[in-house]
């Protein structure tokens, strides 16, 4: 039986990587793809989903999500994505429609379909799962595993103490850490240990299918961007947290504690693991603390390479 997913995200480059790595990928059911605002405003980032889905030969219905977040002020990625979300990648444009659900009325219908058996892969902001949440308590009992890009057990690369997803809806992050669903923790942690380096782009690109050139265009940017801050190899964020849901053994986990700072003034967004299990609260989360980094690279070259020339 094939896995139901939702993908929840904010194209986004490393987005655009994430999804063509699992979008016609024979052993998942995607279910949806639930745009939110983050790497940039929700109009371009549902625009952005329609068209890598589309470019990419699937059919999955895009659900518009949040535009803003539950309490604080949009904060936006433009600086690392780009005006369109997409930096310099064009796509032809879809002419497909969105669905008529909003994301939070398709996460709904989903988790009530595959009753426990859904699950769901989130990429930006957690905010469209948040306002589910809060829509329709219930569903907490009927979503089998979150598994998340966001966080940190360190330090942040959106402020010094908080990872950007994370960051953007705080409030988000913290009805979903607080709602008791499975969660799998992917976070700076190991996603700064996901490098893909210059001859690793070389050879995907060789791979000569309109997939595998894209995607190669976005690690060598990506590449040239994560070289000014002190890595050797594109960071590829978003893709790890995919790659966890083909392969859960992509990463090493930890069972801790995660809460999540809503109001400091300096460390609003801070994931604060409970590591040394001061506290004596229950593990809510698996938190990334290792990568096999020779496993996401195959599984990364796997996609790419199988999409028809």
């Amino acid at each position: 039986m094939k896995k139901p997913i939702i993908i929840d995200c904010d194209p986004g480059l490393d987005d655009a990587i994430a999804i063509f790595m699992i979008i016609n990928n024979s052993k998942f059911d995607i279910r949806a793809v639930t745009p939110v605002a983050g790497n940039q405003t929700v109009d371009k980032t549902s625009r952005n989903a329609l068209n890598l889905i589309d470019f990419a030969g699937a059919d999955v219905p895009v659900a518009i999500g949040a535009a803003k977040p539950l309490f604080k002020k949009l904060v936006t990625a433009e600086h690392v994505h780009g005006k369109t979300g997409l930096g310099d990648i064009s796509l032809p444009g879809s002419h497909k429609e969105f669905s008529e659900l909003n994301a939070f009325e398709m996460i709904h219908q989903e988790a009530e379909k595959f009753e426990r058996n859904l699950e769901i892969v989130a990429l930006g902001p957690l905010t469209n799962i948040a306002v589910t949440l809060l829509k329709y308590p219930d569903i907490k009992e009927k979503i089998k595993r979150i598994t998340l890009m966001g966080g940190s057990c360190g330090c942040g690369n959106d402020t010094p103490a908080a990872e950007f997803n994370i960051y953007a809806d705080s409030d988000a992050a913290k009805i979903v850490f607080d709602s008791g669903i499975p969660i799998t923790m992917v976070g700076l942690d190991v996603t700064h240990k996901a490098l893909v380096y210059e001859e690793e782009i070389n050879e995907i690109s060789a791979y000569k299918n309109k997939i595998s050139e894209v995607a190669a265009k976005i690690l060598t940017n990506s590449l040239k961007f994560c070289r000014k801050h002190g890595f050797d190899g594109s960071v590829m964020h978003d893709p790890l947290a995919m790659a966890c849901v083909i392969d859960e053994t992509v990463i090493s986990t930890e069972s801790l504690r995660v809460d999540i700072e809503t109001k400091g003034i300096l460390t609003n967004g801070k994931t604060v693991a409970d590591v040394f299990r001061v506290t004596g609260k229950k593990a809510n989360a698996d938190v990334g603390i290792d990568i096999n980094r020779e496993k996401f690279i195959k599984i990364l070259k796997k996609a790419m390479m199988n999409y028809d020339i």
